[in-house]
């Protein structure tokens, strides 16, 4: 069974760093750095080329650093995954995602020493952070992770008291 889910692993973080890969490239191939493509009256593709992480953050650090921080957070992520109990199903997916999304986002930032970013939220001049695949996962992951946080919690607290 370890096996199985070990390659279940390996193809799906294969699978989310190929699409962020594509629709990166698809992007860079489409629009400049700074062109935007109007899709809805709120959602634009919006190219940039961000040399920090998420929300452009650290953008002032060297990109060897940047490349660093990232492995060691995929590191450390692969050693929750590992070191998280197997029932718990949705936390160990949102690891997945976590990983998936960091592995892409490091591609980029290997092959470019910058992130390529181009989904653009916006109403009127309001604008939200822009960002692309690969931040999605991450941020789905996050979720994933809490979510399944928050239901062992709620589990454990009610099961002891009807004891």
């Amino acid at each position: 069974m370890k096996c199985r889910s070990a390659l279940f692993a390996a193809v799906l973080i294969f699978i989310m760093v190929v699409l962020d890969q594509l629709i990166k490239y698809r992007v860079t191939q489409e629009l400049g750095p700074g062109e935007r493509l109007d899709l809805l009256p709120f959602l634009a593709l919006y190219h940039i080329r961000n040399p920090g992480i998420a929300f452009s953050l650290l953008s002032s650090f060297n990109n060897a650093d940047l490349i660093i921080l990232t492995i060691a957070i995929i590191l450390f992520v692969f050693w929750l995954l590992w070191s998280t109990e197997i029932h718990k199903k949705l936390a160990r997916l949102g690891y997945l995602f976590v990983i998936g999304g960091a592995l892409g986002n490091l591609v980029d930032r290997l092959r470019f020493h910058y992130v390529t970013d181009y989904v653009l939220f916006h109403i009127g001049k309001w604008s939200f952070a822009i960002f692309n695949l690969a931040d999605t996962f991450i941020t789905t992951g996050a979720i994933c992770i809490i979510v399944s946080e928050l239901w062992s919690w709620y589990q454990e607290k009610f099961t002891s008291a009807d004891e």
